[in-house]
């Protein structure tokens, strides 16, 4: 039997069919502003590389910001839920999850059952979001995947003094004209974001085993100024930016 999880996130839209809790097939496509007609495309997409018809999907829960404009879903349930789920499958110890996605970020704590206790969001504001990374690399001219390997190689970050996106990028204009590097300048990025989203899930306790999910946990600088800022290791799961698809497939596996 096989199981679909759909996360319609605001910038990526993720499906993931399971098979005995087993990884079959899964796909990403850009959300864009027609989410129905997206849903559509990527259901096609996952079933096509899983080699199965619709009627072969024994039941399909969607998550995400977008979930109840996802048609064909049995059961719809909230992304705070779905990525504690996918988390626990991956790495089964986590307590502490940072999820950062393009247009919010969040702080989970989960039980040793993968059970969410408690939770934290930054959903009014693009700061420590992807989409403000996507800001600053467009003010710096610089590729935003190339980020984390130029923060990398900075020998001395700057010190932002805002995480507003519109203070940010005029404080990094003003950067560039005193002669700064880009690398110091994304470094400094880098740990700005880590500062604030310390801050954040200061809010609901820090708990040992801290995990990364979304899509800014490809980046490599950014982890590092994360670490730091929390002074303790934090890991990424194998697939980051599919915790929320994948926790909805094991909920629909499980009958939720």
């Amino acid at each position: 039997m096989y199981f679909l999880g759909v996360d319609i996130g605001a910038v990526a839209a993720k499906a993931v069919i399971l098979r005995k809790r087993d990884l079959i097939a899964m796909a990403v496509e850009d959300t864009g502003h027609r989410i129905e007609e997206v849903a559509a495309v990527l259901l096609q997409r996952v079933l096509k590389a899983a080699r199965i018809k619709f009627d072969d999907l024994q039941g399909i829960v969607a998550t995400g910001y977008g979930r109840m404009a996802v048609p064909f879903a049995g059961k719809r349930l909230t992304e705070i839920t779905c990525h504690a789920g996918g988390v626990h499958h991956f790495i089964a110890g986590a307590k502490t999850i940072i999820d950062i996605g393009g247009q919010d970020s969040k702080g989970i704590l989960v039980d040793e059952d993968g059970t969410v206790t408690d939770f934290v969001m930054n959903d009014k504001c693009a700061a420590g979001t992807g989409r403000f990374l996507e800001v600053m690399a467009k003010a710096l001219n610089v590729c935003i995947e190339d980020l984390g390997a130029l923060a990398l190689t900075s020998l001395n970050p700057c010190t932002m003094s805002s995480v507003c996106t519109v203070f940010a990028e005029s404080e990094v204009v003003a950067l560039r004209a005193e002669g700064r590097s880009r690398e110091d300048i994304v470094a400094g990025i880098h740990h700005a974001i880590a500062e604030r989203i310390s801050a954040m899930i200061s809010q609901i306790g820090r708990e040992e085993q801290m995990v990364l999910t979304g899509g800014v946990a490809h980046n490599r600088g950014f982890l590092r100024a994360l670490e730091e800022e929390l002074k303790r290791p934090v890991r990424v799961p194998e697939l980051p930016q599919m915790t929320g698809a994948l926790g909805a497939a094991l909920y629909a596996e499980a009958g939720y």
